[in-house]
């Protein structure tokens, strides 16, 4: 059976091609399709520079780890042909102390797709089909994949808003208003907390509102002097050293930051001295442990709109003009990616 692939073979560029799937399937393993997935800003970077976070890819590779498909081949897996299936893109190694506490995020031998922290590199989802571990796999009933395809990046964010501590009640503030932040928003919203949001861009912060933040400042327009010492828990979702700044600023005394972003190389000061003076608590995140299944759950609650937050859709064959929308800043939330045919 061919199906069509996307491949990046330099920074900016996707190629595709029409491949082959392997006649066998590995034991464990479930034969899946694409329903829909989604550009991750980790997509991106690998999409501007062939390397993200310091990790450069060897080779070219199908970038796209958010993503949920339907069972083609379940492979005496126990799920059903044709079923809807979340997938969590981790594949833990199960056996080290990290994996025995289900801190799978922590795992030093995890795969991931599309990425160049695994080592050979495997393939990620901005393709037809593909094969994957069952044990990934999350089946589903009656949602709309546009919106389950959401889970990893949910998952995320809802790791961030848990390392942070935010409970009912809380005073959250959100800096950024991309994907992640509008997560992030939905994640502390859901937690119980009042949000406020901060970014740039006035149609982000319109964005935010429409999944349940309290209330949205833009610089410049707004008074950022508002925001003083004011949050229990501020959520750092933009990459930004300013932000972080407006972060450190805006923490009440003994609050938390919880970074969700990779704040990018900078000649920015960080003013540090405010996380002695204060006593801020400032805790990073990466991926998630229970919280993808947690993620599912939400989203089978039916009580968030992800049309709201959901910008574009392309098929796979145009996975370079989404790559080229994401980049230019034009897109308000999702950009997601569609099976070809």
């Amino acid at each position: 059976m061919t199906y069509t692939k996307s491949l990046l073979t330099a920074a900016r560029s996707i190629s595709f091609e029409q491949a082959h799937m392997p006649d066998e399937i590995a034991t464990g393993w479930v034969r899946l399709k694409l329903a829909m997935a989604s550009i991750c800003g980790t997509d991106m970077h690998y999409f501007r520079h062939f390397a993200n976070a310091g990790f450069f890819l060897d080779y070219p590779v199908t970038l796209g780890h958010e993503a949920c498909a339907y069972v083609v081949d379940a492979n005496e897996s126990g799920l059903a042909k044709g079923q809807l299936v979340a997938i969590n893109p981790v594949i833990e190694c199960g056996t080290c102390e990290h994996c025995a506490k289900g801190d799978i995020n922590m795992c030093a031998t995890k795969r991931f797709p599309g990425s160049a922290t695994t080592k050979p590199h495997i393939d990620g989802f901005f393709r037809d089909r593909f094969d994957f571990p069952a044990r990934c796999l999350v089946p589903v009933e009656t949602i709309n994949p546009a919106h389950l395809t959401f889970a990893e990046p949910l998952a995320c964010a809802m790791h961030s808003v848990n390392q942070a501590g935010t409970s009912a009640g809380a005073r959250v503030l959100v800096t950024g208003c991309g994907p992640m932040g509008l997560l992030a928003c939905i994640a502390a919203v859901a937690k119980g907390a009042r949000v406020d949001v901060t970014d740039i861009k006035p149609a982000s912060c319109e964005a935010a509102l429409a999944v349940g933040a309290a209330r949205a400042f833009v610089p410049g327009r707004d008074d950022m002097a508002e925001l003083s010492a004011r949050y229990d828990v501020v959520i750092e979702a933009s990459g930004s050293p300013h932000a972080y700044n407006q972060a450190l600023e805006a923490c009440r005394k003994q609050g938390t930051i919880g970074v969700l972003s990779l704040i990018q190389p900078s000649e920015v000061p960080i003013n540090l001295h405010l996380n002695a003076l204060k006593e801020i608590r400032s805790i990073g995140s990466i991926l998630y442990t229970h919280e993808f299944a947690d993620a599912v759950a939400l989203i089978e609650s039916g009580t968030i709109d992800f049309e709201a937050i959901t910008a574009a859709r392309f098929p796979v064959a145009e996975a370079q003009a989404a790559c080229e929308l994401m980049e230019s800043g034009g897109a308000i939330g999702k950009v997601l990616i569609h099976p070809t045919g």
